[in-house]
C-alpha cells in the first residue's frame, strides 16, 4: 500500500480505463438483484490488465456478495466462488488479469476498505470501481479509487483511506459496433439527428452542472472548516479556473459577441427559410387540391350532359315507332 508522497502523487496520475462490456455487465447484474432487494448494492471482479499508468478493465463476473444494512461490519463473500470463476476465465483468456473489483454504491461504505484488504489476497494492488447504476445519472458512471496510508502533519498514525483517481469510458471498435446496435434498439426510431444532439448536449451541461455544484459544496465545507484543505485538489482547481478566457477584457468580450452574433444570424436565416419553404409547399399543396377539385367538378359536368344526351336519344326513337303504331291502327 502506498505510503510516501511520491508514491500518492504516482498513484493519482493512473487512469483506469472501463470498457462498455463491464458497464453493461454491472447493469445487468444490479437489476438481477433489484429483483430481491431495490436496496441492495452488487459486488464482483474487474478482469483486464494493470500497466501501471493506467488500468485497462475490459470484462468483468459476479460474486455472491451479502451485507447487514444495519450493522456495515457484517457482511459475507464466497471465496471459492472467485477462485473458481477466476480459474474458468483464465482458461478463457489467459491475457485478462483479476485488477480489482467493483460494487454499485452508489457511494462509499464503511465496509469497504475492509473489502478491499480482502481483495489483496488475489490483487497486488485492487482498484475499487463504484459504478452508479441510476437511471437519472448524469456524466461519467464510475469512480475509482485506490487504497492509500493517509499519513498525518502531526506525526500521528497513519490513516486508511482511498485516493480518487481519473477514470474514462473507452471501447474497441467491436465493442462500439455492439452499443450502437444496442442504442438503435433502445432508442426511438422516429428520433432525428438534431434532437439526439440536442439531448446529448443537454446531458452533456447536466453533467457539467451536477461537477461544479459538487466543487462548489466542496469549497463550502472547506469554508467553514467541516473538511480539511487538501493542496492537491485546490491546485486542480485553481489549474481548471485558469483555463478559463478573461471576460473583463474587451477585446474578447467583443470577440465572444462577434461569434455568438453570426451564430445566431445563422440560425435567424434558416428559420426564415424554413418558413418560406412551409408556405411554398402549403401553397402548392392547396393550388393542387383546387386544381384535383375542379377536375372532378369538370368530370361530373361532363358525364352529366352525356346521360342527358343519351336520354334524349332514347325518347327520339320510341316517338316514331308510337306514331306508326297509332296509324296502322287508323288503317284498320
Amino acid at each position: 500500500m502506498p505510503t510516501t508522497s511520491s508514491e500518492i502523487v504516482a498513484l493519482a496520475t493512473t487512469n483506469v480505463v472501463v470498457h462498455p462490456l463491464v458497464l453493461l455487465s454491472v447493469a445487468d447484474h444490479h437489476a438481477r438483484s433489484a429483483a430481491r432487494s431495490t436496496n441492495k448494492r452488487v459486488v464482483g471482479i474487474l478482469l483486464g490488465q494493470d500497466n501501471g499508468k493506467s488500468v485497462n478493465v475490459a470484462n468483468s463476473f459476479a460474486v455472491p456478495f451479502e451485507e447487514d444494512e444495519k450493522d456495515p461490519k457484517t457482511w459475507f463473500l464466497d471465496h471459492d466462488y472467485i477462485e473458481g470463476m477466476w480459474g474458468m476465465f483464465k482458461k478463457v483468456n489467459a491475457r485478462e488479469r483479476m485488477v480489482g473489483w467493483y460494487h454499485t454504491g452508489p457511494k462509499m461504505r464503511a465496509s469497504d476498505q475492509e473489502i478491499n484488504e480482502l481483495f489483496k489476497r488475489f490483487i497486488p494492488r485492487p482498484v475499487m470501481v463504484i459504478v452508479d447504476v441510476r437511471e437519472d445519472t448524469v456524466g461519467i458512471p464510475t469512480d475509482a479509487y485506490f487504497a492509500v496510508e493517509e499519513i498525518k502533519d502531526d506525526g500521528t498514525e497513519t490513516q486508511k483511506t482511498f485516493l480518487h483517481v481519473p477514470s474514462s469510458i473507452e471501447a474497441e471498435e467491436a465493442e462500439e459496433i455492439g452499443v450502437e446496435h444496442l442504442l438503435r434498439d433502445i432508442k426511438h426510431s422516429t428520433t432525428t439527428t438534431l434532437s439526439t444532439r440536442v439531448s446529448e448536449q443537454l446531458a452533456s451541461l447536466r453533467g457539467l452542472q451536477s461537477r461544479m455544484l459538487e466543487i462548489r459544496d466542496y469549497l463550502r465545507s472547506v469554508a467553514k472548516g467541516d473538511l480539511p484543505i487538501n493542496h492537491q485538489i485546490i491546485y486542480h482547481l485553481q489549474d481548471a479556473l485558469n483555463l478559463l478566457p478573461d471576460l473583463d477584457d474587451p477585446a474578447k468580450t467583443k470577440a465572444f459577441t462577434t461569434n455568438t452574433n453570426d451564430q445566431l444570424l445563422v440560425v435567424y436565416l434558416s428559420s426564415l427559410l424554413r418558413a418560406v419553404i412551409a408556405l411554398h409547399a402549403l401553397v402548392d399543396n392547396k393550388e393542387s387540391i383546387g386544381k384535383a377539385e375542379l377536375e372532378e367538378k369538370k368530370e361530373g359536368e361532363d358525364e352529366k350532359k352525356a346521360k342527358a344526351t343519351n336520354g334524349k336519344k332514347a325518347n327520339s326513337k320510341h316517338e316514331p315507332e308510337t306514331s306508326t303504331t297509332k296509324d296502322a291502327d287508323k288503317g284498320l
